[in-house]
């Protein structure tokens, strides 16, 4: 069975910097600094990674994102993917979905969980940290050292 790693997108994108910028992969999208770190963790430690965004839901790295948009979890809006559109891209793109790893904090776990209810083992390496700073500060030390979160043993 693949394991599959699911980082989030952030909210500082390309045409934060380029408004001019047309439509661009996914990978290139977002570029804050906690959304880089996870991604190079990702590119580091797994053969499939995957982008979660509030917008557009489970993003390959080669998906397109269209343009700038703000919108996360926490916000009340009716453009916000449903439980229902995961599941049903994550049929769609065959993203395997037995043992998954995901970069984010506690508030995706609900979201997470329902999208992947056949899951057999759901890990959040970075949840029992104190805030941003010392995810940052994880992600960055296994990947200078090259060793993996995600295997070390952490409480859900």
């Amino acid at each position: 069975m693949s394991q599959v790693c699911i980082i989030p997108c952030g909210k500082k994108k390309i045409w934060d910097m380029d408004p001019s910028e047309g439509p661009v992969k996914a990978e290139h999208a977002y570029i804050g600094i906690f959304h880089k770190l996870c991604q190079q963790y990702a590119k580091s430690f797994f053969e499939h990674w995957l982008i979660i965004s509030a917008k557009h839901g489970l993003l390959l790295p080669s998906d397109m994102v269209p343009k700038n948009y703000n919108l996360s979890f926490h916000h009340k809006s009716a453009d916000i993917i449903t439980a229902k559109r995961l599941v049903s891209q994550i049929i769609s793109k065959e993203i395997p979905s037995h043992d998954i790893v995901v970069l984010t904090g506690k508030k995706y776990k609900p979201i997470i969980y329902q999208a992947f209810p056949q899951a057999n083992r759901i890990q959040f390496p970075l949840l029992g940290t104190k805030g941003i700073g010392e995810m940052q500060k994880l992600l960055k030390n296994s990947i200078n050292h090259h060793y993996p979160l995600h295997q070390r043993s952490l409480k859900e």
